[in-house]
């Protein structure tokens, strides 16, 4: 029997030369003069006897010139006999049956001691890193619905911090927020959004007093690895949120480098009124309603009024400009998109938000190669953001690298996997793919996510005529048309007539008679106040044959940067691609050709 001379745990195993437990020389085993170390480099520091300030690693597993097949430098002075044989005797020439049956012993002990090494950490250390995690919305716990922003924003807030942790996979907003006051149990979660954890936590604000508890939970076994409560005065939130981010990432085993820890201490404001206007703004914008938004653009700029550095402020400013004005002519938006990126950088030019909201804007004027540069910026200072790795896939996806299009997009889909938006790209990105079952089916799963969401009814109705699809297109169109808005009912009655009327022209006369009938409606539409399409009508004469009157639409197209920018790749030009006139095109906007 061997006994540990630090924890003093006993083992019956002779063979055993280590504790499995701290690593050490057990009492009567023999411990070399110059031991050797073999690291099998896995987290579970606490778990293996190590203190929590030591590097995460499995025991050490020690080694001697005995048992290394290959041993480096002098060969070393005989420590044991083998077979009988002195280490020294077993080394010269004793026949190739007996060399052979040496050789095999020393491999054997070799892999016997790494082997129970690894095992012996597999089997008794309990816990491993937790390397993805999702943090739940906090619950509003005060009884004062007015408070919601803060139970809101700090669960917003702390998911954009957990989201700088390496090699952790944390849930984006979109996707947890999806279960707020649904009740959903930790597995059904944790099975639902592929991770190994979930944060909840419950917020309750009494005057000045904030009290925040919070639980992090395994998913596998339903038991809660840690919880704390922290109360704190209202004039101290700011720092609560740094101390949560650092216990957090203590819990998960997380081994930080020093520029981790400088990121995860950082704070955006000290300011802690600036820091609440801030998170009341992102509350009200991610109701995405232009009224919302408006109440949301009020709110950074309030925060930015107390405190001018706020670098945060201003990329959510940015944001709110680029994604939530829709009724904002873009001749306004997009400039001021751009001066609150540009403000944002100059005061911290670390936030990969900000990156990713400047090379948006250039997108939006085609400065292709400051667009690409700044994605990349965005998604190195912080490849965790999801928004960054969408907005990256349209760029790929407009130069026809499809492939890394939609590895990007299925990024974001892995950090995101609830989001609208993103399961939207994800399929027009494999349209443009000229993937279109694979485009098609994902439309389909974005609308079981939630069956009014109109744009994607129309990408689908789009993919079905790249395929040639008519009555499918047609029957996808008015699907959407039927989930109008009770105030534009007037609107969709022109709409179904419309719509009667292509599939009465398909049943005709095939595809060119649908393409006739949409141009006929076109040209009414120049009439009103809707206006025509300069991309879309040129879509259609390409539809139609009539490339000359193609090219003189496509010309407004590329003057006005119409189209999104997806001239390069969308399927609707496939006809006149070899024109040189069209490539003519793809030189004045910036594309290879």
């Amino acid at each position: 029997m061997k006994r540990c001379p630090t924890c003093k745990k006993t083992y019956t195993d002779e063979t055993l030369n280590f504790c499995l437990e701290d690593g050490a020389w057990l009492a009567d085993g023999r411990q070399p003069d110059e031991p050797a170390t073999a690291i099998l480099s896995e987290p579970g520091a606490v778990a293996t006897g190590f203190s929590e300030g030591e590097s995460p690693i499995r025991p050490q597993v020690h080694t001697t010139d005995q048992t290394v097949l290959f041993p480096s430098g002098a060969e070393a002075e005989p420590q044991e006999n083998l077979g009988g044989l002195s280490a020294h005797q077993a080394a010269k020439p004793q026949g190739k049956v007996g060399s052979r049956q040496r050789l095999l012993a020393v491999v054997g002990i070799a892999f016997l001691l790494l082997a129970g090494g690894f095992f012996g950490y597999r089997y008794f250390a309990p816990t491993k890193q937790i390397e993805s995690i999702a943090v739940m919305p906090f619950v509003n716990d005060s009884g004062n619905a007015d408070i919601e922003y803060l139970s809101d924003g700090m669960t917003e807030t702390l998911i954009a911090s957990l989201s700088q942790l390496p090699n952790l996979n944390v849930k984006a907003r979109s996707s947890v927020f999806r279960y707020k006051g649904k009740g959903t149990d930790t597995r059904t979660i944790g099975k639902e959004l592929n991770v190994q954890a979930v944060l909840t936590g419950k917020i309750s604000q009494r005057g000045q007093e904030l009290s925040l508890y919070v639980e992090l939970v395994d998913v596998a076994t339903d038991k809660i690895i840690w919880s704390e409560t922290y109360d704190r005065q209202m004039a101290s939130i700011v720092g609560l949120q740094k101390d949560i981010v650092r216990d957090v990432s203590q819990k998960l085993q997380t081994k930080l480098s020093s520029v981790d820890e400088a990121r995860l201490a950082k704070n955006h404001t000290a300011n802690a009124e600036a820091y609440k206007l801030y998170l009341q703004g992102r509350y009200y914008w991610n109701k995405r309603t232009p009224i919302e938004n408006e109440k949301a653009l009020k709110y950074y700029e309030d925060a930015i009024a107390l405190d001018p550095t706020y670098a945060l402020a201003y990329a959510a400013l940015a944001d709110s400009y680029l994604l939530q004005l829709p009724a904002m002519p873009r001749a306004e938006r997009f400039p001021k998109a751009r001066a609150a990126a540009i403000r944002a950088l100059e005061i911290d030019d670390t936030l990969g938000e900000a990156h990713a909201a400047l090379a948006e804007v250039e997108v939006s004027e085609w400065n292709w190669p400051a667009a690409e540069r700044g994605f990349k910026r965005a998604l190195e200072l912080n490849p965790n953001y999801p928004t960054a790795h969408h907005w990256y896939a349209e760029y790929l996806s407009r130069f026809g690298r499809h492939d890394e299009a939609i590895r990007e997009i299925r990024r974001a889909q892995e950090l995101d996997p609830l989001s609208i938006p993103i399961n939207l790209i994800a399929g027009h990105v494999l349209m443009m793919a000229r993937r279109y079952d694979e485009a098609i089916a994902q439309f389909k799963q974005t609308l079981e996510m939630d069956e009014n969401f109109l744009l994607a009814r129309v990408f689908l109705a789009e993919t079905y005529m790249n395929k040639g699809m008519y009555e499918e297109a047609i029957n996808e169109a008015e699907k959407r048309v039927a989930r109008l808005p009770g105030d534009r009912e007037d609107r969709g009655r022109k709409q179904r007539e419309n719509f009667a009327e292509m599939r009465a022209a398909y049943r005709e006369a095939g595809a060119r008679g649908f393409h006739e009938k949409r141009l006929e409606q076109q040209k009414r539409n120049q009439e009103t106040a809707t206006g025509v399409r300069p991309y879309l009508m040129a879509k259609l004469y390409v539809q139609l044959g009539d490339n000359d009157r193609a090219f003189e639409w496509l010309e407004t197209v590329v003057e006005k940067r119409e189209g999104d920018g997806y001239l390069n790749v969308d399927p609707a030009f496939d006809q006149v691609r070899g024109d040189p006139r069209f490539r003519e095109l793809l030189r004045k906007a910036g594309f290879p050709y």
